[in-house]
């Protein structure tokens, strides 16, 4: 196997993962809105809000046994009761308000 000077310089980029894709996209929307990538309304506060709901939401779903609006367990009779706004504290962008999904009746623990 001969290898020539072009097959030695050529550098191999690898393919950018979905989440580069999803970043570069984010990014990209921002800036056509002009909105800032980081403060107190930047676009890194709404991702990590946006980010945090929907994986308090699933967690809702898989102890609820159903997605939201769907049918609840006649056995079990939790079903989702509407969000009450909640302050997290991230150590990337600080306070967050989020929107925090609460059900009754037994789920009062998890809220």
């Amino acid at each position: 196997m001969t290898a020539t000077l072009d097959d030695v310089t050529k550098k191999i980029k690898p393919e950018p993962t979905a989440e580069e894709l999803a970043a570069k996209e984010l990014v990209r929307r921002a800036r056509e809105q002009g909105l800032s990538l980081t403060g107190p309304d930047g676009l890194l506060k709404q991702l990590t809000r946006t980010v945090l709901e929907t994986a308090l939401s699933q967690e809702m779903t898989e102890h609820l046994g159903h997605d939201k609006n769907g049918r609840a367990d006649p056995e079990h009779g939790n079903v989702r009761n509407g969000t009450r706004p909640k302050t997290v504290l991230t150590e990337a962008t600080g306070q967050v308000q989020i929107g925090c999904t609460a059900c009754r009746p037994s789920c009062a623990s998890l809220s």
